[in-house]
């Protein structure tokens, strides 16, 4: 029923010029409308909507993505841009962060400044025959 329809993805906030700062200028998302209610960006077509809330219960795991090409040129202008990258015991990180899947995927977190965790996906090449 919704398989040919569009996404809208969501994050909360409860500051939101300390949220527009940094999905426009960190992120480099760019906005669409700054509403009473909510912050739209435009995330590659798909628009994003940070609710202006009173306070923001963070989720312990990553409610939005993003797929990138280059994990280390990612990681490394995020980094310049202030964004410190999550490290979670018992999984095995290299010195920025990124931990390797099974199936060879690259994969690093960070949080917004509401403590939503965010994550980058560089994934693995397509092998004939596999489903990567």
């Amino acid at each position: 029923m919704l398989g040919n329809r569009d996404l809208i993805a969501f994050a909360a906030t409860a500051d939101a010029e300390r949220a527009k700062a940094f999905y426009s200028s960190t992120l480099g998302l760019r906005l669409i409308e700054d509403m009473p209610f909510a912050l739209v960006f435009d995330a590659a077509g798909t628009p994003l909507r940070v609710a202006k809330v009173a306070e923001v219960a963070p989720a312990p795991y990553t409610i939005l993505g993003w797929s990138v090409p280059d994990m280390g040129e990612a990681v490394r202008g995020l980094a310049g841009m202030g964004v410190v990258f999550e490290r979670y015991a018992g999984m095995p990180q290299d010195e920025h962060g990124v931990w390797i899947t099974p199936d060879g995927a690259r994969v690093a977190w960070f949080k917004d400044p509401d403590g939503n965790v965010l994550s980058l996906t560089q994934f693995a090449p397509r092998r004939e025959g596999g489903n990567a």
